[in-house]
C-alpha cells in the first residue's frame, strides 16, 4: 500500500522505515525554522506538542497510529500520548511526548520522536442497552464477566 505525504515547510524530515520489516515509519522533530528552534527540553513529568512538519493522506478505512519508539522509552523515559490520527485530518502532524522519567531530556530538531504504523479501522456503530446484561446473547466467547485487571490469572 502507498501512503502520499507532504511537507509543509523546508526543514521538515521525510519519515523513514529504519529496516525493511520495520511495522512503522519513524517520524522526526521537525519545527518550523530548525536553526532558530534547535531543540527543546522536557522536564520531569512534563509533555511537548512536537511538531513533525508533514501531512499525511491517510485513506478512509486506515488510521495512522501514532507508537513510541522504544529507543526513546526505555533510554529516555519519553512515550507518546495523543496516538490516533484519523483519515479525515489533514493538517501536519504533531506528537504528544511525556517524560515520565526524573531527569530533563533534550529534544534536538532533526531527532526520531515517534513511529507511525498504519492500522485498519472496523467501523462500528453503538448502540445502549437498557435492560439485561451485556452479553446475554452469544456475542463473545469469553466467560470473564466484570473482572476486571489481572482477572483472567486469578
Amino acid at each position: 500500500m502507498i501512503l502520499e505525504y507532504k511537507k509543509v515547510h523546508r526543514s521538515a524530515k521525510s519519515p523513514d522505515r529504519a529496516n525493511p520489516s520495520d511495522a512503522g515509519l519513524d517520524v522526526f522533530y521537525s519545527p518550523r525554522g530548525t536553526e532558530q528552534t534547535p531543540g527543546v527540553y522536557v522536564s520531569p513529568g512534563e509533555s511537548v506538542i512536537l511538531g513533525t512538519g508533514l501531512k499525511f493522506g491517510v485513506p478512509h478505512g486506515y488510521m495512522l497510529e501514532v507508537k513510541n519508539r522504544s529507543g526513546n522509552a526505555a533510554k529516555k523515559s519519553l512515550l507518546v500520548g495523543a496516538c490516533v490520527i484519523d483519515s479525515g485530518y489533514d493538517g501536519e502532524v504533531f506528537i504528544n511526548l511525556h517524560n515520565v522519567g526524573t531527569v530533563p531530556q533534550f529534544i534536538q530538531a532533526g531527532m526520531k520522536i515517534a513511529q507511525v504504523v498504519l492500522t485498519p479501522v472496523v467501523h462500528f456503530r453503538a448502540t445502549e442497552r437498557s435492560e439485561g446484561g451485556l452479553y446475554d446473547y452469544p456475542m463473545t466467547i469469553s466467560n470473564r464477566g466484570d473482572g476486571a485487571l489481572g482477572s483472567t490469572d486469578g
